[in-house]
């Protein structure tokens, strides 16, 4: 299994990113997909999920109504829409898959395969 994140990028607040997130390996559509971050000197938290038939998501409350996150099944990728990102967005941001979707939280113990990390950092 392998899951490979990319997009991350240096960007201004205020500003716009993709990061997309491409899987091999494994059945694309019988697994959740999420997005977590982590910071440096944080812990790990989760950012969004959607749910493999991609007519339910979740959102932490620090990123609502700015992110956005997709499927596209023939692609076997997730992407994470991110507007008007602020510095405290600054992290490595990580893909991950997992068989157990919840809507009103996101656990990193319920996603068993993950990817390396994508770069994103908000400048002032």
């Amino acid at each position: 299994v392998q899951v490979v994140e990319s997009g991350g990028d240096l960007v201004q607040a205020g500003g716009s990113l993709r990061l997309s997130c491409t899987a091999s390996g494994l059945i694309f559509d019988n697994y959740a997909w999420a997005w977590f971050r982590q910071a440096p000197g944080k812990e790990r938290e989760g950012v969004s999920c959607i749910k493999w038939s991609g007519d339910s998501t979740y959102y932490a409350d620090a990123v609502k109504g700015r992110f956005a996150i997709s499927l596209d099944h023939a692609k076997n990728t997730v992407y994470l829409q991110m507007n008007s990102v602020k510095p405290e967005d600054t992290a490595m941001y990580y893909c991950a898959a997992g068989r157990k979707y919840r809507e009103y939280t996101l656990l990193s113990d319920d996603f068993l395969n993950w990817g390396q990390g994508t770069q994103v950092t908000v400048s002032s």
